[in-house]
């Protein structure tokens, strides 16, 4: 019964269209204000010339600042937060898959690489991300 119920669920139904993302050369300040702005914990970095060459997400944020958690008031006035920049903290091992891609396999591509997020391009386009969270509420609201 479960796997009829989300057996046509594809990827391009329930992925973030024209997410947010910054540029490697930006500061971590820039990225974290980025995720804070638009209420998002993973962000495409997408080159000068419009290719997708990485991901930073609040996790790899956290790590590179040494906090035990991402709180505002912590990064906010960190010694690190302007001498990092994206490319110095993202994941280049992005996991990517197209719209028509099902759900159903997207979660298990995530499982496979341990990745909270995959990348949704169409050719070479960035068109949208899906994350866990995502693939969670789509699967409890389809049941």
């Amino acid at each position: 019964m479960f796997e009829n119920a989300h057996s046509k669920l594809r990827v391009g139904d329930i992925m973030t269209r024209n997410p947010v993302t910054v540029q490697p050369g930006q500061t971590l300040r820039a990225a974290l204000e980025t995720m804070d702005a638009h209420d998002c914990h993973h962000l495409p970095v997408i080159s000068p010339s419009g290719h997708l060459v990485g991901v930073v997400t609040a996790r790899e944020c956290r790590l590179a600042l040494r906090l035990p958690e991402l709180v505002r008031d912590d990064w906010h006035d960190h010694e690190m937060i302007d001498k990092l920049t994206v490319r110095d903290i993202m994941n280049t091992s992005v996991v990517v898959a197209e719209p028509d891609t099902l759900a159903k396999e997207a979660a298990r591509l995530m499982l496979l690489n341990y990745a909270t997020c995959i990348a949704i391009l169409l050719g070479e386009t960035l068109v949208g991300i899906i994350t866990v969270s995502d693939i969670l509420v789509a699967f409890v609201s389809s049941t």
